[in-house]
């Protein structure tokens, strides 16, 4: 009985202390939060005027393989400010902003920035499933 006590008793206190070593960096949360809430100004501003959306028809295959090409373009730009390529944001985002403590934490220090962040359009921009507003 005293083994199966200490058993969980060791489990759980491993558990906590990875739940620990694995909470984010505040370093890293910033970083990402201002990465995100820039991209997702970037990817608003880029289809504000629709031009091609607005008359109900679909850009052509060649159309959207430029507009690919121009979005990860810009999105390499909006990155290089924070020292990250487009490989390094979409293979570490997800697990910096699974912490929603930190990430929730920081934007409750800098009210700026939740204004910002919250004003992030929810639709394919992570919400609804995803891990939080912006790119991902």
């Amino acid at each position: 009985m005293k083994l199966n006590v200490f058993s969980a008793g060791l489990f759980l206190s491993a558990f906590l202390f990875a739940g620990v070593c694995l909470a984010a960096d505040p370093a890293e949360v910033e970083k990402y939060v201002r990465a995100r809430i820039d991209i997702g100004e970037m990817m608003t501003n880029y289809f504000k005027g629709g031009e091609t959306f607005g008359q109900g028809q679909a850009p052509s295959e060649e159309k959207r393989r430029e507009m690919g090409k121009d979005i990860n373009a810009k999105l390499s730009t909006v990155l290089s400010k924070y020292g990250l390529t487009v490989e390094e944001y979409r293979a570490h985002s997800k697990e910096v902003f699974a912490d929603e403590a930190a990430v929730k934490g920081f934007l409750n220090e800098h009210p700026d920035l939740k204004q910002r962040y919250e004003a992030l359009p929810l639709d394919r921009m992570g919400r609804g499933g995803g891990t939080g507003r912006g790119y991902q």
